[in-house]
Order: structure tokens, then C-alpha cells, then sequence
């Protein structure tokens, strides 16, 4: 194990018991399904015998992905043997051809796009650095490469014909894919994959301009369009320069953010942590997962922030996790079944 996930034991713990839980209840469900005959109506584990827990399967496929994330990133955590049997179990060989067969059903073609498709990239990308120092994570990469193999296939087909992209909050965000398919073809050593995507987000956010900040956020959101455009952006002018240090591709950010976000009264909007106004009502539950990904953003912005902001920023990201992170290791299963992961990010998984 390498431990270096920055999170006390304790709450990797308490994290890392729910997603067990998750990914082996089937119940409540909430299924993505097309049923073009009487011989599609199926339990969910019968749908989807990896994916069926965690009340949908795209919250199953993050699920798994912070139960790969804590084995690989905690060192002496207590439910690792646990975890271990739980993949064990569910990255079979029969399995996986059983999700992939699933994709190829009639009407198949968007399912669980774009949303579904990033996370499950993204725990293929989590499991090719963990096979880099754990042979078991090989064994569960190999296993799962034919369904990231797919939803590869899936994307490099869908960007160029996708004119325009989805600004929303919620499930449909084209950043938010692009990021986690991005955290892929960086650990898969996709090339033609990197390029799809870089060009994308430079045709989509290239040109952006003076973003509506006070627009954010809408009642259901759980994410924030204009940050992860912006974190989105940061790498794109990074992989263009070949170096993350090259003092030309932070100029070029630079550049692009302070047309952007035009005037520090813009990014107050984004500072203050929200409070849902009911939690147990799984749409309005999505704040914690805003507060928690705005977190993740501002880490990844806080050196391009000039001061005095960059403080407020620092601020903000603590508060913003402190508002949200309790909420993800207990409460109502509409957000345990998926904020665990956003805690993750949050901490800087």
C-alpha cells in the first residue's frame, strides 16, 4: 500500500464501511434502462452483476472506485481485507463480459452518458497506478479493461459529434467528464484519447468569456460548471505545453482565468459553502456533493488565485468541506450512496 492519501484513518474507515455497504445493496434502485420487451424486466444484479448496488450504477461505479482509492491510498485500514474480497468477488471475468454485454443491448448507446462513462475511466485509471505496486490491482485492471475498453470506443465515437456541451450541474456536465476521462488517458497511456479530449475542451471552453458566476448555483446542482471549466482548462494549457512547470502555459491560464472570472466580486459567489435545504430528499441532497467538488476545484486553483483572494480561497476550502464532509459517512442513504467519493476528491484523492 502506498498511504499517501491524506485522510485521517479513522474517516477512511467510516468511508470505506459505506461503500462496502453500497456496492452490495441492491435496494432502493434506480435503474437507467431501456426495456423493449417483457424478457428486459430484471433485478438489477441480473442487469448489472458488478454494478447493481449503491441505488444506481453510475454511484456503484464511484463507490467501487473509493473502495480502490482507501485500499490504495490508507495504509493499515482496517476493512482492507474486506475491500480485497469485495473486488475479488465482483471483477470477475464473467461479470465484467456480462456489463459489457449489457452495453451492447438494443438502445444501448447512451447509457450513462457522459456521466457513468467518465467515473468508470476513472476507476480503471485508479487501478492502473495501483497495479503499479500491488499485483491484486493487476488482476482487477486486466479484468476490468474490456468495459474501460469499451466506453473508450464509446467516447472517442461521441466527441466529434457532439457539437456543443452540457453546462448543467448535475450528471450531464461535459468538464466534469472530461476531467475524469482526461485522469484516464494519462494512466492508461491513451494518446489518441488525450488528444480527443484536449481538443474538445479547447473547441467547448476555449473562447469562454466573462461566466455568469451569479448564475451558480441552481436548486440540484452537484457540481460547479464554471470551476471545473476552469480546472479543466488548466490541464488543457499544461498538456499543450508539454510541462506542468512551463512558465508559458500558466501565463496562458492565467490569461484565460482573468477573462473568465473578470472581478473578484465574481468569485464570492463561489466561496461560501451552501447548506441543502433538505437531505434526506435525494435531489436537494446534491449540495453536499457542490460543496464537497468545489473543495476539489479550489485545490487545484488556489496557486492561480492572486493574493489577498488566494487566502479567502484557502478559507473556503476548508469551509467547504467542513459543511459538507460528516454528511458522507452518515445521514440519509440519498447521499450516503455516493458523496463518499466526493469526499475523496475533496481530500485530494
Amino acid at each position: 500500500m502506498s498511504g499517501t492519501l491524506s485522510i485521517d484513518v479513522a474517516l477512511a474507515s467510516r468511508l470505506a464501511r459505506v461503500a462496502l455497504h453500497n456496492v452490495a445493496e441492491e435496494f432502493p434502485n434506480k435503474l437507467d434502462h431501456l426495456m423493449v420487451s417483457e424478457a428486459d424486466v430484471l433485478r438489477p444484479s441480473r442487469l448489472h452483476p458488478v454494478f447493481y448496488g449503491s441505488y444506481d450504477w453510475h454511484s456503484s461505479v464511484h463507490m467501487h472506485w473509493t473502495l480502490v482509492t482507501l485500499l490504495a491510498g490508507v495504509a493499515d485500514l482496517p476493512e482492507a481485507d474486506a475491500i480485497v474480497e469485495r473486488l475479488d468477488a465482483h471483477f470477475t471475468a464473467e461479470r465484467i463480459a456480462a456489463e459489457c454485454d449489457y452495453l451492447a443491448r438494443p438502445g444501448g448507446a447512451s447509457f450513462e452518458r457522459p456521466y457513468g462513462w467518465a467515473w468508470l475511466l476513472k476507476l480503471s485509471a485508479a487501478l492502473h497506478a495501483f497495479a503499479r505496486e500491488d499485483a491484486r490491482a493487476a488482476v482487477w485492471r486486466d479484468r476490468l479493461q474490456p468495459l474501460a475498453d469499451a466506453f473508450v470506443a464509446r467516447t472517442l465515437r461521441h466527441l466529434p459529434r457532439s457539437t456543443f456541451p452540457s453546462r448543467a450541474g448535475t450528471h450531464a456536465n461535459s468538464a466534469f467528464a472530461l476531467l475524469l476521462t482526461s485522469d484516464y488517458a494519462s494512466e492508461a497511456d491513451d494518446e489518441a484519447l488525450r488528444r480527443a479530449v484536449f481538443a474538445k475542451a479547447l473547441q467547448w471552453f476555449g473562447d469562454d468569456r466573462a461566466y455568469p458566476v451569479a448564475y451558480e448555483t441552481s436548486s440540484e446542482d452537484f457540481l460547479s460548471n464554471g470551476l471545473l471549466e476552469a480546472v479543466l482548462m488548466r490541464r488543457v494549457f499544461r498538456d499543450a505545453s508539454n510541462s506542468a512547470s512551463d512558465a508559458s502555459a500558466e501565463a496562458r491560464f492565467h490569461r484565460w482565468w482573468n477573462g473568465f472570472v473578470p472581478d473578484v466580486v465574481s468569485l464570492v459567489r463561489w466561496l461560501e459553502p451552501l447548506q441543502p435545504g433538505d437531505r434526506s430528499d435525494a435531489r436537494l441532497a446534491h449540495i453536499d456533493g457542490l460543496n464537497l467538488s468545489r473543495a476539489w476545484c479550489w485545490s487545484q486553483l488556489v496557486d492561480v488565485v492572486p493574493d489577498p483572494v488566494a487566502m479567502s480561497v484557502r478559507l473556503a476550502i476548508h469551509a467547504h468541506r467542513t459543511a459538507s464532509l460528516p454528511h458522507a459517512a452518515e445521514g440519509h442513504y440519498v447521499g450516503t450512496h455516493w458523496l463518499a467519493s466526493f469526499a475523496l476528491l475533496a481530500l485530494g484523492a
